[in-house]
């Protein structure tokens, strides 16, 4: 069981590696004056996450995979 565990967290932690962040649009009102509106694009980005926590979740995935191997043998 902590083999499995150990495999998913490693390739948890690579795809949380992967990961970049990404942008998103949203169109906002600017101006609204009776017959008259405005509107504006604006991108936002969320920022992408840390390395240390997607380190952290592979060398947590390692540590099982060992134990398990350890206790298997």
């Amino acid at each position: 069981m902590k083999q499995i565990l150990g495999v998913i967290l490693i390739i948890l932690g690579v795809v949380y590696f992967s990961l970049k962040g990404f942008q998103y649009t949203t169109q906002e009102k600017v101006l609204d004056i009776g017959p008259i509106e405005a509107s504006a694009q604006q991108e936002k980005q969320v920022l992408p996450y840390s390395p240390v926590i997607g380190g952290a979740i592979i060398l947590g995935g390692v540590v099982l995979l060992m134990l398990g191997v350890k206790q298997k043998s």
